[in-house]
């Protein structure tokens, strides 16, 4: 099914589930151009489908008022809200009482059992490899494998997190040990992500032998 097909569906059933109120309303003013954009080029391409996702998702702020989060990932027991945010209205127009409002905001959902993960529109507009990698290092938490190419992109996330325990550099003995795998596989897992531009080798000698994989420039400061 093309995306346009799957949103306008996605859509549409949750207009027919929320009666005439302000909570249709929003779905109907607020799902627009960030989150459509969201979708088509993060969500879609990583997960096929909208099993699960819930957009313009209401929840009570500490202060007992509505608040409406871009979308919320419902699996079971897993509350997971997901937010674009745009730098104008995050960042640029935003004056002190809003950013305390947000922070607290955040806070308080997260004691109330919901994990809330941003992206910015910038990444989702021109980096969406980016956004779709850290979204499924978010989701791999909660969700078992469903295929070899899953418990293969599951094991990537998993060794760029153990690289930013061992300070941005990881060794295939490394690899090897903390997954329990052979040393070939180790250094296939490696390799994988010095292609898709998250690691790098690093050489040593007159050989170049490589010793360990870095972080590519600029990934631990974006985790930072």
């Amino acid at each position: 099914m093309l995306f346009e097909d799957a949103h306008q569906q996605f859509i549409g059933r949750h207009l027919v589930g929320r009666p005439a109120g302000e909570r249709r309303g929003r779905l109907e003013r607020g799902h627009q151009h960030a989150e459509i954009l969201f979708l088509r080029n993060v969500w879609w391409p990583l997960k096929g489908d909208f099993s699960n996702l819930h957009p313009e998702y209401e929840v009570t702020d500490w202060r007992g008022r509505s608040y409406f989060a871009d979308f919320a990932w419902i699996p079971g027991y897993i509350k997971l809200l997901i937010e674009i945010k745009g730098y104008a209205t995050h960042v640029r127009d935003m004056d002190r009482t809003k950013y305390c409002n947000e922070l607290n905001r955040e806070t308080f959902l997260q004691a109330m059992g919901y994990r809330v993960i941003s992206f910015a529109y910038d990444d989702v507009e021109q980096r969406p490899e980016l956004c779709m990698t850290l979204l499924q290092m978010n989701l791999g938490r909660y969700q078992a494998a469903e295929a070899p190419a899953s418990r293969l992109q599951l094991m990537e996330q998993e060794t760029i997190r153990l690289a930013i325990q061992l300070n941005g550099a990881v060794r295939p003995q490394d690899v090897k040990q903390h997954f329990d795998v052979d040393y070939k596989s180790a250094v296939r897992t490696l390799r994988s992500l010095c292609d898709k531009g998250w690691l790098r080798p690093a050489c040593k000698g007159r050989q170049e032998r490589v010793v360990r994989y870095e972080l590519a420039h600029g990934v631990l400061d974006y985790f930072h």
